[in-house]
């Protein structure tokens, strides 16, 4: 076991090299959460009840009558946002005079706990996850992952945090408005909102009820998608629960050619953000660049029904939720908190029904826009805020932060925000990817191909990103090819197995029978040659990629590499990249390198 864990720079968390950590004896998880929980200290905005040594315990010691085999969490750190319930621990919903010590944990936290992971704490939030800014806390102002004068978005501010920074594999945030989008955006992360219902509500606070989804703060899609199959288990203890179809559990597809909405460009707005302007434009040339075509829709639905959820009756699900308190102890809320809800008491019945009537046209008009197209993109928010401008107006500049986020579960739809590149102040900024209800799986395989294309780093760890294995199962229509050097992940022709839909599946070996050779070109690129003898096994990649691409892909090599039989180290023969005889004549031999990547750092 290697003591102490280093981490300063913080340890690269994404569930698939933490797994391989654990298996290499780099640490145990008691060593591991030992030391988060030290560095958890440091930052204080950011939690509302840590747990101590001995709260933590009894989750760390469950793990010895588990196995990683059959936890797909097991030893994984997380946090909660604390409107969630985890058992034996206060819930505030960030208002210390509502706090009660939750029973039993809530229902969706109970299945990753059962899956193997460990609570790390509870979360700050803007009070009764009313708000998008993360300032509105009496536990304080959770400062932005990169820049303190900049917010970090809310209301789930510090499960955000606490993801970006590296004291946590993922965490629990709640999405009613987009809760769980805007604060991955500016602290570059994966933000999955799951479809309404998915995933439980059972011991959350709720803020509207009918609205509320419990969502998940990831560095990548692809750990974003391994919680979300364990955390999305029918639950009929919930009024609002929905069963998830067989169409979206496991990897799904998504086309290699697509087309994706826009707003028109009259409806965009970015609120005075030259720099967030820009990158929207960036992002649309990232989708174009793994195969989508840009298509401009008329957003005006979606944006009518945005304005529904605070000038409409919706608000008076949140005085509902928080009625016992702002009726007999008003004062125990925050100003702008008791403002926003106690409007929640005005709308009549009349009201509800006319705005239900009203939203219910403007779904069938949003349901149209998106038949003709396979998925919608938006920026996530238009503008990026400081602390400073927040509270010189906090609740218009609330307000737009929900522009493009306020409508999605008023017309039911999935959502996850990705991560696609840093402003010249190096600040993060994102997209959103949505579509209809139950289609979270096919969000999730476009996600991955989005990070696999802009390969930002991990929140603000700095951490490369590296693509891992997907669950994508081999099915009609993909072919599962092997490349061993220019198309590696990260590597200069990388982008013609993404443009085509390709999926990373796998790291894998060859088999002990290939010699490797440095062959110049263009792209300089390695020759795999299969040898009777002196032979060797060399690192390799897995990628599925559509049949109906792969004729364009072959049309693309040259001489001396073609495609063949490569045998792996497991005794399968899949396709993929091999060379012929005489590249040992014009290549140079790299074989002791033990795979391209190798060569590459000793060069």
């Amino acid at each position: 076991m290697k003591l102490p864990i280093n981490l300063s720079p913080p340890l690269n968390l994404t569930i698939n090299a933490l797994q391989q950590s654990y298996k290499n004896g780099d640490f145990t998880p008691s060593t591991l959460i030992a030391e988060l929980l030290t560095e958890a200290k440091h930052y204080p905005e950011t939690w509302i009840h840590l747990l101590s040594a001995e709260e933590v315990a009894p989750y760390v010691k469950a793990l010895e009558n588990k196995t990683p085999e059959e936890c797909p969490l097991w030893g994984v750190p997380f946090a909660i946002k604390d409107n969630i319930d985890l058992a034996g621990v206060p819930t505030t919903a960030a208002c210390p005079e509502f706090s009660y010590v939750a029973d039993k944990s809530a229902y969706v936290v109970q299945q990753l706990i059962d899956a193997g992971a460990i609570p790390l704490g509870k979360t700050n939030l803007d009070q009764f996850a009313t708000g998008l800014v993360g300032t509105r806390s009496p536990y304080g102002a959770a400062p932005n992952s990169f820049n303190p004068e900049y917010i970090s978005g809310g209301s789930s501010s510090g499960s955000s945090i606490a993801t970006a920074v590296g004291l946590v594999s993922f965490a629990l945030g709640t999405d009613t408005a987009g809760s769980g989008r805007v604060p991955a955006c500016f602290n570059n992360l994966v933000g999955l909102k799951p479809s309404k219902g998915l995933l439980s509500t059972t011991g959350v606070v709720p803020a509207c009820r009918s609205l509320d989804c419990v969502s998940i703060f990831s560095l990548t899609a692809e750990d974003a998608q391994t919680v979300f199959a364990v955390a999305a288990k029918f639950d009929d203890s919930d009024g609002f629960a929905r069963q998830n179809p067989l169409t979206n559990q496991g990897a799904v597809n998504f086309p290699a050619k697509f087309t994706f909405a826009v707003p028109l460009a009259s409806q965009l707005a970015f609120f005075g953000s030259d720099q967030y302007q820009t990158a929207y434009q960036d992002a649309i040339k990232q989708l174009e660049a793994i195969g989508g075509s840009k298509v401009e829709v008329d957003f005006a639905p979606l944006l009518d029904a945005a304005k529904l959820l605070y000038e409409g009756p919706w608000v008076a699900e949140r005085y509902v939720a928080t009625e016992d308190i702002i009726s007999n102890k008003p004062e125990a809320m925050m100003d702008v908190t008791r403002t926003i809800i106690s409007a929640g008491d005005k709308p009549k019945a009349t009201d509800a029904f006319n705005a239900l009537y009203k939203l219910q046209d403007l779904k069938q008009l949003a349901d149209k826009l998106m038949a003709d197209v396979d998925v919608f993109m938006s920026p996530t928010a238009g503008r990026h805020f400081t602390l400073a401008e927040i509270a010189e107006e906090p609740i218009l500049r609330n307000s737009q932060l929900g522009y493009y986020t306020n409508f999605m579960n008023l017309l039911d739809f999935a959502a996850i925000a990705v991560p696609t590149s840093f402003t010249a102040e190096n600040m993060p900024f994102g997209v959103t990817l949505f579509g209809p209800a139950m289609t979270d799986q096919k969000l999730l395989t476009l996600a991955t191909r989005l990070r696999q294309h802009n390969q930002l780093p991990l929140g603000a760890t700095k951490i490369a990103y590296q693509a891992t294995a997907s669950s994508l199962a081999p099915s009609a229509g993909y072919i599962d090819v092997v490349v061993a050097g220019a198309h590696l992940s990260g590597m200069p022709l990388n982008w013609q197995l993404t443009e085509r839909g390709a999926i990373f599946k796998s790291i894998n070996k060859t088999s002990a029978n290939y010699q490797m050779y440095a062959v110049t070109g263009a792209v300089e690129r390695p020759a795999l040659i299969r040898t009777s003898d002196n032979g060797c096994a060399f690192e390799v990649e897995v990628w599925s990629m559509p049949i109906s691409e792969f004729g364009s892909f072959v049309q693309g090599i040259a001489a001396p590499l073609g495609i063949g039989q490569v045998e792996l180290e497991t005794g399968d023969i899949l396709t993929g990249f091999i060379a012929e005889g005489y590249a040992a004549e014009i290549g140079t031999d790299i074989s002791e390198f033990g795979g391209w990547r190798g060569y590459c750092a000793a060069r």
